[in-house]
């Protein structure tokens, strides 16, 4: 039987992708971080439940999710954005000049809804497949393909853009956002 190395040894190269996905979650950076240190502790604290061989990403995106869901759940009232002048703060300049700027991807993003913004983060930028994002989501993969259509479109509508527009990106991740193509490989 093959040993496996100590999985707490590999949490720390899931950091960064999982500050995104729970960026995308929270929307502040505070609470991302906030939600990343909570994972982690209960990733560490459960450790002995993590199967050796298995996806350790995977684990620990199922794990911040269950994790964020818990916390919105206990969560009676949210302030909410009305006028968009919180999340207007948490912009900041595109490092590209192309037709959609970053600013105008962030506001439409978060127009979305939480479950097709999280199939989009998952299948898109994540990297995950629909089989695994189902699967951490704990719905059926037609449930991912469907949340992920669904935002991708509401996405092309917010933006303003028609079926076959050149999308004039140089942000990998946002493309694979609107586009479905997995192009974060270990971030």
């Amino acid at each position: 039987m093959k040993e496996h190395a100590d999985p707490r040894d590999e949490i720390v190269l899931h950091l960064g992708a999982l500050r995104a996905f729970a960026l995308s979650l929270t929307r502040t950076t505070s609470a991302a971080d906030d939600l990343v240190q909570d994972t982690v502790v209960k990733a560490w604290s459960n450790i002995d439940k993590f199967t050796p061989g298995t996806n350790l990403r995977a684990w620990l995106f199922t794990i911040l999710r269950n994790t964020f869901y818990s916390s919105r759940r206990r969560v009676r009232r949210e302030v909410a954005d009305v006028d968009g002048m919180y999340s207007a703060r948490l912009a900041s300049k595109p490092d590209h000049d192309g037709r959609l700027a970053m600013r105008d991807f962030r506001v439409a993003f978060a127009q979305i809804g939480d479950e097709q913004r999280e199939a989009l983060i998952l299948v898109g930028a994540s990297g995950f497949s629909y089989e695994e994002a189902a699967e951490m989501c704990g719905v059926a993969v037609g449930t991912i393909k469907s949340r992920a259509n669904r935002g991708r479109k509401r996405l092309a509508e917010l933006l303003q853009m028609n079926e076959g527009d050149e999308i004039g990106l140089t942000d990998a991740t946002t493309l694979a956002v609107l586009t479905g193509s997995s192009s974060v490989a270990g971030e």
